[in-house]
């Protein structure tokens, strides 16, 4: 089984958690849609993104070499963030989780990840800039669709 497929059961509870409340201190994003057409929060997003993201997932959101197989420990290199990547496969809550929590929080068991959650450094707005960043790059049709994905789970709960 693919892996983010996974985390999509095991994630399951934290999603809705995470579309209630998906920011702090102000500015709460629309639950279920990160703010990718608001330039300020996408500048802020880029900024961060660069500072804490850029060296895994790389400059360009393209990932890591051959991100699809496994390393010799293991683990998966970092994914794209771009249309090549499975990152706008996932709803932005559960993408939301994975930045904050980390993957193997969320997928549990034994699984071990590179992916740290970002809980302790990030504020929930902050990964929300990121995460808006990362959609505001992606092409009309794809975010169409996700946008799409989003709003079923929001008429689902």
């Amino acid at each position: 089984m693919n892996i983010w497929h996974g985390i999509g059961v095991a994630a399951g509870v934290g999603i809705i958690a995470a579309g209630v409340v998906l920011g702090q201190g102000g500015a709460v994003a629309t639950p279920g849609l990160f703010p990718y057409a608001d330039n300020a929060v996408v500048a802020e997003g880029q900024g961060l993104y660069a500072d804490y993201f850029a060296a895994c997932h790389g400059t360009q959101l393209e990932g890591q070499a051959d991100w699809r197989v496994p390393l010799a420990n293991g683990r998966l290199p970092a994914p794209p963030h771009d249309v090549s990547g499975h990152t706008w496969h996932h709803p932005d809550a559960q993408l939301f989780d994975i930045v904050k929590y980390g993957t193997a929080a969320l997928v549990g068991g034994s699984y071990q990840s590179d992916m740290a959650g970002y809980e302790e450094v990030l504020t929930d707005d902050q990964i929300i800039a990121v995460m808006a960043y990362i959609k505001s790059t992606w092409p009309a049709d794809i975010i169409a669709r996700h946008d799409e994905m989003n709003r079923r789970l929001e008429v689902a709960q």
